[in-house]
């Protein structure tokens, strides 16, 4: 039978699972019940704790369509480390980087309680250490960094899986962009100064020259930094429409200055 699937912000039923004791056509019926349940959301994994039964039961769903089921599993050695992007049904559209064991060993027995060993890696191996934290009646997000705490935090204030902070930033880095565009007009408004004190016509087409190359690679910048600058600004959906307008009068505000910097160079240096 199909069961629901406990979600974010419902509290798992428990503090932590049991241990099956009896193994009767009770945990065999709850086993089908999950199996069901991974099928019908077209899921890898799903503890018992996770459709409301307390006990320490996991099933996974095999590439080939078959279950490992894992009743009262423990994780008795682990080895090396990797870092994984990670999503839950109990956080349904949210995904997070943690760090989890490459490897791992453990104990568990099947539905007639014979006694079995498993040792695991990579993405397996994750599955199991994620499902096995639901059995102490925790989450990925007690096994997350401060820092990627905080994002998936976040995340879950504002419902969507892209980490949006508080309020929308001062600085972004298509600041970046448009630095090095002001730079390199200051330059060429440099070179346009020099200019004035120089009268060989040789020289003066090094700097034409200096200028137009300078002008192509700014207007470059100026079409970079206006589509990343749209990319940034979808990023941070809580930035008003006002600010995300700006990038527009940045951008046309940068070339009408680049135009008139390069105007001006072509009446006072152009040796032709």
């Amino acid at each position: 039978m199909i069961k629901e699937i406990i979600t974010y912000p419902t509290p798992p039923s428990v503090e932590f699972s049991v241990d099956v004791r009896v193994f009767n056509e009770n945990i065999v019926s709850l086993i089908e019940d999950i199996k069901d349940t991974i099928q019908a959301n077209n899921l890898e994994a799903l503890t018992a704790f996770q459709i409301g039964s307390y006990y320490n039961v996991i099933v996974l769903k095999n590439e080939d369509g078959s279950y490992l089921e894992l009743l009262n599993p423990r994780v008795i050695s682990t080895e090396g480390k990797i870092t994984t992007t990670e999503k839950t049904a109990y956080f349904p559209g949210l995904s997070a980087e943690l760090v989890r064991y490459d490897k791992i060993n453990l104990i568990y027995q099947d539905r007639d309680g014979n006694n079995l060993s498993l040792k695991v890696e990579g993405a397996q191996s994750v599955i199991i250490q994620r499902k096995v934290d639901y059995t102490f009646g925790a989450t990925f997000l007690q096994k997350m960094s401060e820092n990627e705490k905080a994002k998936f935090e976040t995340k879950l204030e504002h419902g969507s899986d892209v980490s949006i902070p508080e309020s929308c930033p001062t600085t972004f880095k298509r600041d970046i962009i448009l630095k090095v565009v002001n730079i390199g007009m200051i330059l060429m408004l440099l070179a346009l100064v020099a200019s004035f004190f120089i009268s060989e016509s040789e020289t003066l087409e090094t700097i034409w020259s200096y200028q137009l190359n300078a002008s192509y690679t700014l207007i470059i910048l100026n079409v970079i930094y206006f589509f990343y600058a749209q990319y940034e600004g979808k990023l941070y959906t809580s930035c008003s429409s006002c600010q995300l307008g700006n990038i527009i009068g940045t951008a046309v505000i940068s070339l009408v200055k680049l135009s008139l910097i390069m105007v001006s160079s072509y009446f006072l240096i152009n040796p032709s």
